[in-house]
C-alpha cells in the first residue's frame, strides 16, 4: 500500500512538473524571442531592410509598439500566422503598413504579449514605430467584445491603430471564438523621430 502511494505521489508530482514547465517554456520563449526580435530590429534598421531574429524565422520586426503608461514595448513581426503569434504580436496584411494611413492591424495571444491588453482604457496612447524611425500616435478610444463567428472583424476606424486578441483573458481553454478588440486613432500629432532613441 506504501509502494503504491509512493508511485502515485510520483506520478503526481512528474505530471505537475511537466505542465508547469510547459507553461513556462511558453513565457520563456515570448521572452525570448523578443530579445533576439529587438536585436534583428536593430540590424535591420542600421541595414534598412528586414532582418530576421534566428536563421530559419519565417517572419521578421516591421515595427515597434510602445505602451508609456503601462511601461510597454514590444516588436510586431510580420504576418499573424500561429508560428509568428507564438514570438510576437503580428503584422496583419490586410491593414495598412505601419507609418501609411489606413488602419494598422495587429493580433496576438492573450495569455503572452496581448495579455496587457486588458489593462487598456480610452485615452491611453499607444505608439507604433515604423522601419524608418517615423513614429506615429495613436489613442484609445473604445475597446470591445466581437464574436468570430459573426464573420470578418471589421473596424470602425478609416484611419487608426486596431489590436485584436481572444477573449476572455483568462479562459481555460485556447482558440475561443470571441475577440477583445482595441480600437485607437491617429493621436493631433505623430511623431517624426523615435522616442526612445532605439
Amino acid at each position: 500500500m506504501k509502494r503504491a502511494r509512493l508511485l502515485l505521489a510520483a506520478v503526481a508530482l512528474g505530471a505537475s512538473a511537466w505542465l508547469l514547465g510547459g507553461a513556462a517554456a511558453i513565457h520563456g520563449k515570448a521572452v525570448l524571442a523578443q530579445w533576439l526580435i529587438a536585436r534583428a530590429w536593430a540590424a535591420g534598421s542600421a541595414a534598412g531592410a528586414a532582418a530576421r531574429p534566428w536563421p530559419w524565422a519565417d517572419t521578421w520586426p516591421v515595427a515597434r509598439l510602445t505602451v508609456p503608461s503601462l511601461g510597454r514595448r514590444q516588436y510586431v513581426l510580420h504576418g499573424t500566422s500561429g508560428q509568428a503569434l507564438a514570438f510576437g504580436p503580428g503584422l496583419d496584411p490586410a491593414g495598412a503598413a505601419p507609418g501609411e494611413p489606413g488602419v494598422v492591424l495587429l493580433a496576438g495571444h492573450r495569455d503572452t504579449h496581448f495579455a496587457w491588453l486588458a489593462s487598456t482604457a480610452p485615452g491611453d496612447r499607444l505608439l507604433l514605430t515604423a522601419h524608418d524611425g517615423g513614429t506615429r500616435a495613436y489613442e484609445v478610444v473604445r475597446q470591445r467584445v466581437l464574436d468570430s463567428r459573426a464573420g470578418p472583424l471589421r473596424a470602425s476606424l478609416d484611419d487608426g491603430l486596431v489590436l485584436v486578441t481572444c477573449f476572455p483573458f483568462d479562459a481555460l481553454a485556447p482558440g475561443g471564438p470571441l475577440r477583445y478588440v482595441v480600437e485607437a486613432v491617429p493621436a493631433v500629432a505623430s511623431l517624426a523621430a523615435p522616442v526612445d532613441g532605439g
